[in-house]
């Protein structure tokens, strides 16, 4: 059990004055990862990778890409308990202004205790280079974010808290917001079953509860972003390395998502949660 990127993948709106917060994390994270590029690979280590083309990038039951298909991959290495990587993707431009590319650095620690049972605790950091809300016209603020997690997993089942240790993906004043999100949380049970010797069966539910609320409601009186989101999948491993997914997720709150404005053209707008179907081709390495 790994905290790397869920495997059902909100694109909201961290003001400046919180990068200062973010930067300590961010270097620490930046720190664990330059170690396993720097130190000789230890004999018991386990180096990973993956590459991904996904028909439409969805984290947390909400689109990323605006509906469109995304690029994807990753590198980490698993040692002794320990977990540290990257992970990157394509975001569209809409969503978050002046970039299109998310960047995450994660670590982990974890232990298997018997029974079946087994936990782990660590932190994840999402980067959008370039982009900001000033590239919408409103006040400067970044849309970078850093959580903290722990997970108890047994056997098929895994239970996963994740906490906002900045403004939740930019969510604030500037962005028409009552206030700081932070400590913004998600909670998410995921359950995998092996259906036989190539088919595996995913599930998944979540639930984001945000600390704050608009300032002003949107014109059917939404305010609350809080939401939950559900998933299925199935996936067929085509090789060694390749395999084929298809997915059906669900974002409650449609009063709230159904018609998100672009950052860069508010006539644009698009239901960014509901339902989607999602294919993805992943390979593992």
């Amino acid at each position: 059990m790994a905290l790397t990127r869920p495997d059902f993948p909100v694109a909201h709106c961290v003001s400046c004055r919180h990068r200062h917060a973010l930067r300590p994390l961010l270097l620490v994270l930046a720190g664990c990862v330059g170690l396993l590029a720097t130190h000789p690979v230890r004999a018991d280590a386990a180096l990973n990778g993956n590459v991904a083309m996904v028909s439409d990038y969805v984290f947390r039951g909400l689109t990323q890409t605006w509906g469109q298909p995304a690029l994807q991959g990753g590198a980490g290495i698993h040692a002794d308990g320990f977990d540290a990587g990257f992970w990157g993707s394509s975001v569209n431009a809409r969503s978050y202004p002046g970039g299109g590319d998310e960047l995450d650095l994660y670590a982990s620690y974890g232990r298997d205790f018997g029974d079946g049972f087994n936990w782990r605790a660590g932190l994840y950091g999402y980067l959008y280079p370039g982009a900001n809300l000033d590239h919408a016209g409103l006040p400067a603020q970044s849309l970078d974010t850093a959580e903290v997690n722990a997970a108890l997993g047994w056997r098929w089942f895994t239970l996963q808290y994740n906490r906002a240790l900045t403004d939740y993906f930019g969510a604030g004043r500037a962005a028409g917001f009552q206030g700081a999100s932070r400590g913004t949380s998600y909670l998410q049970l995921d359950a995998r079953f092996a259906l036989g010797p190539a088919w595996t069966l995913a599930l998944h539910v979540g639930h984001t509860h945000y600390t704050t609320t608009l300032a002003a409601p949107l014109s059917d009186g939404a305010r609350n972003p809080s939401y939950s989101d559900y998933g299925i999948t199935v996936l067929r491993q085509l090789d060694a390395h390749w395999s084929l997914g298809a997915s059906l997720i669900h974002a409650t709150n449609a009063a709230y998502y159904r018609a998100t404005a672009s950052y860069l053209d508010a006539s644009n707008m698009l239901d960014v949660g509901g339902t989607r179907g999602i294919v993805t081709l992943q390979g593992s390495f």
